[in-house]
């Protein structure tokens, strides 16, 4: 898992802050403007979900009936080297002309 630095970051994420969160590993993650936030050692690391048999990075065509974009209101996650749209626990890639299906994601709730 990459160590990367997330600079200037304000917002102080908890378990309550209304972000959605996300079981990555051996932490959680919290889906922030595109990004995912891990606090770690004093910092926010960036992180990044892999390519892993459970989210492949392959064309599964699927049909979602959701026309992704900036407006859509689905939440962007780092994934690869590309982004997908978070979409009922699962990661939707828009790939030529229709959503690819890159697995589920494990959404951490407030029980």
């Amino acid at each position: 898992m990459e160590h990367n630095i997330h600079k200037h970051h304000e917002h102080q994420h908890s378990i309550a802050c209304g972000h959605t969160k996300i079981r990555h590993g051996n932490h959680i993650d919290y889906i922030h403007n595109g990004h995912l936030h891990h606090e770690h050692e004093g910092h926010w690391d960036e992180c990044k979900l892999e390519v892993t048999e459970t989210n492949p990075d392959q064309c599964q065509p699927m049909n979602c009936g959701c026309k992704h974009d900036e407006e859509c209101g689905h939440e962007l996650v780092p994934h690869g080297d590309h982004f997908d749209y978070l979409v009922n626990g699962r990661l939707h890639h828009v790939h030529n002309g229709h959503c690819d299906d890159h697995g589920p994601v494990d959404i951490v709730t407030l029980t």
